[in-house]
């Protein structure tokens, strides 16, 4: 059964993608985002980034909100890509899965648009598929699963769960049990609050659970 940790401050990423979302401002998210090790930037996050000391290793999207100055000064690491038939978060997951890099944190994948934050957590339970991906926000740790899964947590900590597919699911070590239950919409298993270090949610249907920083 797979475990899904907690993020901390002292966590090295194998790879980050910045999406141009609001940008990483808690102390984890920044941490993570500082000292990753390899660091691809939807196209217009650069615009962000040239604001800190982090450069990136690679800039991927159909570049439409990459200015003009941070279009000259990263010609070579640019990888433009013109379909408009997924996003640029998708563009730079796909990118990433052909350098062969399967462990990939996201950043900066909400706020501002209401519409790219839903879509862009939505595609979690895509690109779990091919890769192990988590998003980690200033609030919290999205992680997509569609098998039984480990969620180590703090006494306390809020959790939603949010089910893409109508099937049965059951939890362990949560206020509000759950109990082979089907949802219907996003919103009804949502506000939940893990008792322990632990818990556990059991389902073979693609499924979005969500812990909330304390």
């Amino acid at each position: 059964m797979k475990r899904y940790k907690l993020p901390n401050i002292n966590q090295q990423a194998d790879t980050v993608i910045l999406a141009n979302g609001e940008f990483p401002k808690h102390p984890i998210t920044s941490s993570i985002l500082n000292n990753c090790k390899y660091l691809v930037c939807c196209d217009g996050a650069i615009n962000n980034l040239v604001k800190t000391n982090k450069e990136p290793n690679a800039i991927v999207g159909d570049c439409d909100s990459l200015s003009e100055e941070n279009r000259v000064k990263y010609a070579s690491i640019i990888h433009r890509i013109r379909e408009q038939e997924t996003n640029d978060l998708t563009k730079a997951v796909h990118f990433c899965l052909k350098q062969e890099k399967r462990k990939i944190t996201i950043l900066g994948a909400t706020g501002k648009r209401e519409d790219h934050t839903i879509a862009n957590i939505s595609l979690l339970c895509e690109y779990m598929q091919e890769a192990e991906v988590e998003m980690i926000t200033d609030y919290g740790i999205f992680n997509g699963i569609e098998s039984d899964s480990i969620f180590d947590s703090q006494p306390k900590q809020q959790v939603s769960i949010m089910s893409i597919d109508r099937n049965a699911i059951t939890s362990e070590n949560l206020v509000y049990k759950i109990e082979n239950q089907i949802f219907t919409n996003w919103w009804q298993a949502t506000l939940n609050e893990a008792e322990g270090n632990e818990f556990e949610i059991k389902t073979s249907g693609r499924t979005i659970v969500y812990r909330a920083f304390l």
